[in-house]
């Protein structure tokens, strides 16, 4: 993110706007609410098989007291996802508003209508257990003066999550930064192309037919290198410059050796499906449904979220080998897809 410590620019000239919005510090966006279902080892071993993480002390009670603990424990990264609400709160939420909803409604107000997450900060007071039962908490830590940043003139957003057990006693918080931002205009040669795409026809089952645009990522200092390659057709990989790990997203620290200093490799692209999932709702006009988004396994050893194409959903399988490709969506963005490694002839 540029510029995203820069100090204040010019405000909205709205005294009472600006009122309005400070009054929201310390505010609570969401009351105590209780996770729908307390620590378990069923999840636990779910996670910790999709993280690749093979630590005992999650999933083996013997090699947890082996440790000095009373038994397994949860992984501390799921904290958060103990509380998540799960799809069909997500998808028909209850009826009423709360204070994020009002907060949101005061920053749409003011032009801030995207947002992007920035920070998230955990604190951890003890490990959980099976049996835990977690219950959250959220209030508003502070609201940034008005900032311009690389995605557009915007505001940051700090709240702070409590977690609470079943006792009431505080085991972790967590500290989440958004920024909201009013998008920066675009050109109007860009602008125009865009109106002209959507307004075309999208014939079903006919990829690459003038369509809405694509979503736009959200590039910055870390990731700049990924687009800027596959414009070229080159997929190119993060790789940490002290121990040759390579990652993927990008990042600006190794997680292996916590070097700041890397490189990056071309792909060969090729690979093998790690995990799939098959999107039919919600719909987006940019894109063909049913869609597979796909976790695919690199030869050089990380993995990347794609899309898969010439390849009906239901004929994708776990492990199956796939090689690169190119979707060119519009003059300003290129990413890279997989489709199917093509088979030898015995």
């Amino acid at each position: 993110m540029t510029g995203q410590d820069e100090s204040a620019v010019a405000q909205t000239g709205d005294a009472g706007y600006e009122e309005r919005l400070r009054a929201f510090t310390g505010r609570e966006l969401r009351p105590l609410t209780p996770a729908q279902d307390p620590v378990n080892q069923p999840m636990i071993r779910h996670w910790t098989e999709a993280m690749g993480d093979t630590n005992p002390v999650y999933t083996d009670a013997g090699a947890a007291r082996a440790t000095g603990r009373g038994g397994v424990v949860a992984p501390a990264s799921m904290t958060q996802a103990w509380t998540m609400r799960g799809y069909a709160a997500t998808a028909s939420p209850p009826a009423g508003r709360d204070g994020f909803d009002e907060l949101v409604d005061l920053l749409d107000e003011g032009g801030y209508t995207s947002v992007v997450a920035t920070d998230s900060e955990f604190t951890f007071l003890r490990e959980l257990e099976p049996g835990d039962h977690l219950a959250v908490h959220e209030s508003v830590e502070s609201i940034s003066p008005q900032k311009r940043t690389g995605l557009g003139t915007g505001r940051f957003v700090t709240t702070v999550k409590t977690y609470t057990d079943q006792h009431g006693e505080t085991v972790a918080t967590q500290r989440w930064r958004t920024l909201r931002f009013r998008p920066a205009p675009e050109p109007a040669e860009r602008r125009n192309e865009a109106q002209e795409q959507a307004s075309a026809p999208n014939p079903a089952g006919k990829p690459g037919a003038a369509r809405a645009p694509r979503p736009r990522p959200a590039v910055n200092l870390d990731n700049a290198f990924f687009f800027d390659g596959a414009k070229q057709h080159r997929l190119l990989i993060q790789r940490c410059a002290a121990c040759s790990t390579p990652r993927h997203p990008p990042g600006p620290c190794c997680p292996e050796c916590n070097s700041l200093e890397w490189d990056t490799v071309e792909a060969s692209g090729h690979g093998h499906v790690y995990s799939y999932v098959v999107n039919h709702h919600p719909r987006h006009p940019a894109f063909d449904f049913p869609l597979v988004v796909a976790v695919v396994g690199l030869a050089e050893g990380t993995r990347l979220i794609t899309n898969l194409t010439g390849v009906a959903p239901e004929d994708v399988t776990i492990g199956m080998p796939v090689v690169l490709d190119w979707l060119d969506a519009d003059p300003d963005l290129t990413l890279p897809v997989f489709r199917p490694a093509p088979t030898e002839a015995p």
